[in-house]
């Protein structure tokens, strides 16, 4: 199973074991909007919440190898914005070490 696989199973599950597990300890997602670094601790959190979920819609792999995943979809946030959505995984010994994404606004 490919870890493209592997993360959509644990993130539609909401499972933060098998997330944890997928991500390195040095795990550091950087916003679009500001550039900062959020740890792997506070990532988990939040994509595990028992919140509102943002919809995904023509998610798709644009690229994935030993090193890099790249994606991209359309996301629907609960607020009602709307935006499409590149995302980019670095991968080091087959976990994520680094996560990064650009966004642009869509029109609702």
């Amino acid at each position: 199973m490919s870890f493209v696989e592997k993360w959509d199973k644990a993130f539609d599950a909401r499972d933060r074991d098998a997330l944890a597990a997928l991500l390195d300890d040095e795990f550091v997602f950087v916003r679009h909007q500001s550039g900062k670094e959020i740890p792997k601790e506070d990532m988990l959190n939040m994509w595990t919440s028992d919140g509102p979920r943002v919809v995904l819609n023509n998610y798709r792999v644009i690229y994935e190898n030993d090193d890099i995943v790249v994606t991209h979809r359309f996301i629907d946030f609960p607020s009602g914005d709307k935006e499409a959505v590149l995302g980019v995984i670095n991968l080091k010994n087959g976990k994520g070490i680094r996560m990064e994404t650009g966004a642009t606004p869509m029109p609702s």
